[in-house]
């Protein structure tokens, strides 16, 4: 997989439990995530302030049409797949959305129907986000075993998180220079440089070993396309209970997060009336939940999954939800909603996000990159539709933001049975 561990500095040593063969491909895995969070934290900024813009009362209308992208999108990317080798697939993927951004760049830079290439670009920073972390995890799950990725996912995560702090850093210091076209461009270069990590990890990772179904007819076959028809994957999550539980624990994510997302812009609006200052808000709020995700990360995340397992780690977001939807529905206010939003996301990423991508470890490769693509953007923006319109229609029926959060409770009690059930099933599949 790498140079023995012994290679990496002695501080990482400390901080992460390495072992023989394993520091360059953590290492890898964190630079291939920096780069690739750190494009995209160039580009959030600038599509929430686009989607307060657009009005809020219209942004179910974009979450529709995010799902009905995807819908699109996801047979094309099984396809890929099937037929091509990870090592050509993961980077053809990435310089696909590069070229895109290229296209945004020069619709921005010669201000072509700005209204529409805002709503554009809206959507597409939508699927883009999901596909590409979607792609990562996917690389991820392939290249570690179950056991290692306790250890070694909270550390790899960390590297997304540095970059998810770069990211708003460079908006708040490039944004007058550079512009919006800048801003974008430069996020391109980062994404060309993630293609060409994702590239060097997928060809240096070994065959898998370790517990896990996948048997050793997958021994040296890490090159190859996974096989497959378009929609075998899709079709192994409504076979498969333990994949169609991870589907709906997904589900119920995206429903509490879209209705908390709503309520943030609905409060966001009515508190303060200017564009800039909206947007340096949403700026700070990414940059306070990077910082705590990072110290979450390189401290804790490791031992909370390999002592605590994994039910503490994926129960920890419903848990919060729970909270923090209560207090809103007591107390809604500009600085409640930021703080739960806040404790809420950087919980996620730090621990949940990838105690979830754990679970992943457990199934088949073909299951891994086109069961978990499907997962992790249809049925995610899938949750996202249905969120945003049943929000819209409490909120046409009369519903304030605290009932409103009120009505996202039962969301977060659902999301903690089956985080628990997911922990418990995930440790008999890894049982030889």
């Amino acid at each position: 997989m790498a140079p023995p561990a012994a290679t990496a500095p002695g501080r990482l040593r400390r901080l992460v439990d390495l072992r023989p063969g394993e520091g360059g491909a953590a290492l890898s895995g964190f630079g291939y995530f920096f780069s690739l969070l750190a494009g995209y934290y160039l580009l959030r900024p600038i599509r929430e302030e686009m989607g307060i813009r657009g009005g809020v009362e219209t942004l179910h209308w974009s979450f529709t049409a995010t799902f009905a992208v995807m819908m699109a999108a996801i047979p094309a990317y099984s396809a890929l797949v099937a037929r091509v080798p990870r090592t050509r697939a993961v980077p053809i993927v990435y310089r696909f959305f590069l070229l895109n951004l290229l296209l945004f760049f020069a619709l921005f830079r010669l201000e072509v129907a700005p209204a529409w290439v805002a709503r554009a670009f809206f959507v597409w920073l939508s699927v883009y986000n999901l596909f590409v972390v979607s792609v990562f995890w996917s690389l991820m799950a392939d290249v570690f075993t179950s056991e290692q990725a306790r250890r070694l996912f909270g550390f790899v995560a960390a590297g997304g998180t540095a970059g998810a702090i770069a990211g708003p850093a460079l908006v708040l210091g490039l944004a007058r220079p550079l512009g919006i076209p800048g801003l974008v461009l430069l996020s391109a270069a980062f994404l060309e440089v993630a293609a060409r990590s994702a590239r060097h990890l997928a060809a240096g990772a070994p065959a898998r070993e370790g517990p896990g179904p996948a048997d050793a007819r997958e021994a040296g076959e890490g090159a190859a396309p996974v096989g497959g028809t378009v929609l075998s994957g899709i079709g192994a999550v409504f076979r498969s209970p333990y994949l169609a539980a991870i589907a709906t624990h997904v589900l119920l994510f995206t429903l509490a997060s879209t209705f908390l997302y709503l309520t943030q812009a609905r409060i966001v609006a009515d508190a303060l009336g200017d564009s800039t200052r909206r947007t340096q808000l949403f700026a700070g709020v990414d940059l306070a939940v990077s910082v705590a995700q990072l110290a979450t990360q390189t401290f804790a995340t490791g031992r909370i999954l390999s002592g605590l397992g994994l039910g503490a780690g994926l129960s920890v977001v419903p848990v919060l939800s729970g909270a923090g939807f209560a207090l809103l529905a007591a107390a809604p206010s500009l600085w409640a909603v930021g703080a739960f939003q806040t404790i809420r996301r950087a919980a996620h990423f730090a621990i949940e996000r990838p105690a979830r991508e754990v679970l992943f470890t457990v199934v088949s490769r073909e299951e891994r990159y086109k069961s978990k693509a499907f997962i992790d953007t249809v049925v995610y923006r899938g949750g996202d539709a249905l969120g945003a319109w049943g929000q819209a229609g409490l909120a046409g029926a009369g519903l304030g933001v605290a009932a409103l959060s009120a009505a996202a409770l039962p969301l977060a009690a659902a999301s903690l049975g089956l985080a628990l059930w997911l922990a418990r099933r995930e440790r008999r599949l890894e049982e030889p």
